[in-house]
Parts: C-alpha cells; sequence; structure tokens
C-alpha cells in the first residue's frame, strides 16, 4: 500500500504541470512587406524622376507642389480673392482630359464630357478629388499625378494601364455652395 501510495503521489505531482505554449506550425516573417515597400519606393522614387524631368523640360510653366502629392500649374487663374474653392459637400461643374507625360491622349474632353461632383462624396480617384479643391470657379489647372494619386496598381481596366502617371488638364466651370448646419 505504501508503494501504491508512493506512485500515486509522484504521478500527481507531474500530472499537475502547468500548460506550455503551443509553437506555431509555420513563421512568418515580415519579407513579403519588406518587399512590397522597397518596390513601391523604387516605383515612386521612378515616377518621380519622370514627373521632374517632364517639368524641367517644359519650363515655361511655373509648377506647385501639393501637400498632397502631386505637381500642377495654372492655364487660368483668378486672381479674385472673393471666389472661394470648393468644401465638402459643395457641387463642382468641370471638364478635364487625361494625357501622359509624354502627351499622348488617354481620354479627351469630349470623351469625357462636362462633369458634376460633390465633394468628398462621390467616387473620384484621390489626385483630382484633392485638385479640384484647390481650384476657384473659371480656372483653368494642368496636374502632373504620380500613378498613386491617380489610378493605382490596377489603372482604370480600361484605357489607363498599371502604375501609369497621368497629366489632366481640368477647367472648374462652377461650384455650387451647400449649406451644411
Amino acid at each position: 500500500m505504501n508503494k501504491f501510495l508512493t506512485l500515486a503521489l509522484i504521478a500527481f505531482t507531474f500530472a499537475c504541470k502547468s500548460p506550455e505554449a503551443r509553437r506555431p506550425i509555420s513563421v512568418k516573417s515580415g519579407s513579403f512587406i519588406d518587399a512590397s515597400v522597397e518596390r513601391n519606393k523604387k516605383l515612386n522614387a521612378r515616377e518621380q524622376a519622370l514627373i521632374e524631368k517632364f517639368m524641367t523640360q517644359k519650363q515655361e510653366n511655373d509648377y506647385i507642389a501639393s501637400e498632397s502629392g502631386f505637381w500642377y500649374f495654372y492655364n487660368t487663374k483668378t486672381d479674385i480673392d472673393s471666389l472661394q474653392t470648393p468644401a465638402f459637400g459643395d457641387i463642382v461643374n468641370y471638364d478635364y482630359d487625361v494625357k501622359t507625360l509624354n502627351g499622348s491622349t488617354i481620354y479627351s474632353f469630349a470623351e469625357l464630357k462636362t462633369r458634376t461632383y460633390t465633394i468628398d462624396k462621390e467616387e473620384l480617384f484621390t489626385g483630382l478629388r484633392e485638385g479640384l479643391k484647390l481650384m476657384k470657379a473659371g480656372e483653368t489647372v494642368t496636374f502632373l499625378f504620380p500613378s498613386q494619386k491617380a489610378y493605382g496598381y490596377y489603372g482604370d481596366e480600361n484605357k489607363i494601364g498599371s502604375n501609369t502617371p497621368l497629366m489632366c488638364k481640368v477647367t472648374l466651370n462652377s461650384i455650387t455652395k451647400t449649406k451644411d448646419d
């Protein structure tokens, strides 16, 4: 009986050990993300160089770097300070075309027709959405968008390919202010 009690005590001691953490079957590293970041940095640098080359070839324009990561110049500028730029919810009426940086037309003014857009309430590619907010009624501005501000990796699944920097000439016809209480 004494042996049985000792054996039961030893078995009970080893049976009550604390649980161990399970190890993952596969270990994932950040190598995919690191590689993706590196690819995007190279793509961004390449597009930056293309846009800078374009700007040095066309020095007759006064280029402005936006806070949003694209460049633009005024074809027609309104110097009337009383005119306002559109704000959230305002409705804008505009015309635009889309070209490659070498000047090849992708979509003409006639193809795209006059558009109406409610600021920040409808779908529009990032660069144009931000660009319209910089304009006053009656102005025409040419924007130079790197691909991440245009149609990015997927393009428009029609005429604009993957990772294509774009040049868009935009005329803002009117701004209809809305009241948000």
